[in-house]
């Protein structure tokens, strides 16, 4: 009896004679190098997963019949300072996430095509979609447009950047087989015209240029929602491919008069949806999520299923939306589990199983795919007694930077970080005053975006109890930004700012976003003047170095540690439900925020950042610290 050949693997198929051309949509469906291909791709984002983790990820991709893997590139991380890059082997703290040339290779050595979208704009939930916070220094610059004040920047980075990409592209003999210009256009809405809102085109031809000159010869492409935004975010000679969560048809008809004779692709079907603090745990219907997918393949159509494994949004580089006035802001939680088909600590979910089944149902070219990897062990450590505290003086005493000016400064504004200024983190704003009986601190416009009031480093904010008070003093919510201070002469006030993250989708106005203050405060109506200026970055080797620990005491405001030893390290979850709110960093490493109005509860820690013996475990409490840090196996979820 015959033996049948085993299957070529996806590469083997599409190379097979040599590497002619890339991936094509001069045909109502797509070819690579010449043969029919429909794209069926997950995104993943490098800077959101450990890089020890990219192959067991890519392997549960592909073997769910996947032959794409997608990802955005975030320029906040790859030049953190101006003329500064990190692509994987800088100083950055997040560096060890950012090789994106490696992640490129290895996706290909796990038979996974790549689709890349290098912004530089990309939303992703992320924060400032993308963007440094250090283009706002660049005065009257208009961010996502052709002005030249924000388009030498960008070319600048596309220098770096693109050449990267352009040696790995499929052409070339590498995985990549698209490239998206900006992202999300059609949203802009910046410049009134006679037919409504007209973004500004030229830009995209800028990028488009840069691209091509750069050498990027693989499919150019963007994305919008057909049915909102129509073809005004695009130019006639790039792809076009939609973004939605429901009625595929609709959506991929209403392309079809745009672009006729053309493929219909999805680039972001989306599987599920991001999480907002204080608000619900977002889920998407399994059932739902499986009709719309089966329409997709049926129609026929390639997808880009967005997120296909989300991750987690690392330290404070959450995003945030703001759909109407400043107190509509909503800052996005650390977790970005996005409900996807794989989980935030990658294992499967009945969405995973359901594009497997649909996937083998719809594919037409076979070709090897792997056995689908066993899940990662998890494991919840023994709860662990603080016994260690800095006080409020005490870590502010131990901050590397400090500025005066007679009037406040936004973080972005700050004289340092090699000119360019604060992205994250806290900045603390100081002045001497004496307080009257009746003192009433209040500040001029919206804060960016909560705030800690101390007097003498003793806190005066109200503790965070309720949703109700995100409402009140201290909070995106406000409308009331005043508080009541007691009698003290000479005192020291104290004004802590948080950063939860810059917008990161919307109209081109929303991108103006400073952080801190940068409107005067007063007191009793006296606008106070002469300010100590302190960032607070969190920075790893700042927290590393941090000395003179005491013992705990239940103290507002504080930084309190806890050591433990790990065996054999293993993934697991730090749960703060107990605590109040603030940041949670590992062995200097900022995990994320916490807050436990939720929905998130738990901060999920990858086992990469964890070392075999001692580690150390920091949190900055807001407000009154709990007793422990506890652990648990699985993540946690606040039920409303």
């Amino acid at each position: 009896m015959a033996v049948s050949a085993p299957l070529p693997n996806l590469y083997e198929y599409y190379t097979s004679g040599g590497i002619n051309s890339g991936l094509s949509v001069d045909q109502p469906y797509f070819t690579l190098n010449s043969k029919n291909i429909t794209l069926c791709s997950g995104a993943m984002h490098y800077f959101r997963v450990p890089k020890a983790y990219w192959k067991d990820r890519f392997r549960k991709m592909r073997a769910a019949g996947l032959n794409t893997v997608e990802t955005y590139i975030p320029w906040n991380l790859h030049e953190p300072q101006i003329g500064n890059y990190d692509f994987g082997h800088g100083d950055s703290d997040m560096s060890d996430f950012l090789d994106v040339e490696e992640f490129v290779k290895l996706a290909k050595e796990e038979d996974l095509l790549v689709i890349v979208r290098p912004g530089p704009y990309i939303c992703a939930e992320w924060e400032f979609g993308g963007l440094p916070s250090w283009l706002l220094r660049e005065k009257d610059a208009k961010i996502r447009t052709s002005d030249d004040k924000y388009m030498k920047h960008v070319a600048r980075y596309f220098a770096r950047l693109l050449p990267i990409l352009a040696a790995l592209q499929f052409i070339n003999g590498g995985a990549i087989v698209g490239f998206q210009v900006e992202n999300e256009y059609g949203s802009t809405e910046w410049k009134k015209g006679k037919n409504g809102f007209v973004p500004d085109k030229h830009y995209i031809k800028q990028l488009r240029d840069l691209m091509v000159g750069h050498g990027i010869k693989e499919l150019l492409f963007t994305s919008d929602s057909p049915t909102q935004h129509g073809d005004v975010g695009t130019l006639p000679d790039l792809f076009q491919t939609a973004n939605f969560a429901r009625n595929p048809t609709k959506e991929f008809d209403r392309l079809k008069l745009y672009q006729t004779g053309k493929p219909s692709m999805a680039m972001e079907f989306w599987t599920g949806w991001f999480d907002h603090w204080a608000d619900k745990h977002s889920q998407r219907n399994n059932t739902e999520f499986r009709e719309v997918l089966d329409q997709i393949l049926k129609y026929p159509a390639s997808v880009n299923m967005y997120m296909f494994h989300g991750g987690t949004n690392w330290g404070f580089l959450n995003g945030a939306n703001i759909p109407g006035g400043p107190e509509t802001y909503k800052p996005d939680t650390t977790s970005y589990d996005y409900d996807a088909p794989l989980t935030e600590y990658g294992d499967y979910t009945e969405k995973y199983h359901i594009v497997k089944d649909l996937i083998k149902k719809y594919n037409t070219v076979k070709t090897r795919v792997p056995d689908a990897p066993a899940v990662m062990p998890r494991t919840q450590y023994p709860s662990v007694k603080v016994e260690k505290q800095l006080t409020y003086k005490s870590f502010v005493n131990q901050l590397p930077h400090m500025f005066r000016s007679e009037n406040p400064l936004p973080m972005e504004l700050l004289p340092f970080n090699n000119n360019s200024g604060q992205s994250y983190g806290y900045v603390i704003y100081r002045t001497s005053v004496d307080i009257p009986n009746d003192g009433v601190l209040k500040f001029e416009g919206h804060i960016h975006d909560s705030v800690l009031v101390l007097v003498n480093d003793q806190l005066i904010s109200p503790p965070l109890k309720s949703s109700a008070d995100l409402g009140g003093f201290g909070y995106w919510r406000s409308k009331d930004p005043s508080i009541n201070l007691p009698e003290a002469r000479n005192a020291t006030v104290d004004i802590v700012v948080e950063n939860w993250g810059r917008n990161n989708f919307g109209r081109l106005e929303q991108f103006q976003q400073f952080k801190g203050l940068s409107k005067s405060v007063y007191l009793n109506n006296v606008e106070l003047k002469n300010w100590t200026i302190l960032p607070m970055e969190f920075k790893k080797k700042w927290t590393n170095s941090l000395s003179d620990w005491g013992q705990f005491s239940l103290t507002n405001t504080s930084l309190c540690k806890v050591e433990f030893t790990v065996d054999d390290p293993l993934d697991t979850f730090v749960d703060m439900s107990e605590w109040n709110s603030g940041i949670v960093t590992v062995n200097g490493f900022v995990l994320g925020r916490y807050m436990h109005l939720g929905p998130q509860q738990t901060l999920y820690l990858p086992a990469p950042l964890l070392k075999k013996g001692r580690n150390e475990i920091i949190v900055f409490e807001h407000f009154t610290p709990f007793t422990h840090i506890s652990f648990s196996e699985n993540p946690i979820y606040l039920k409303k």
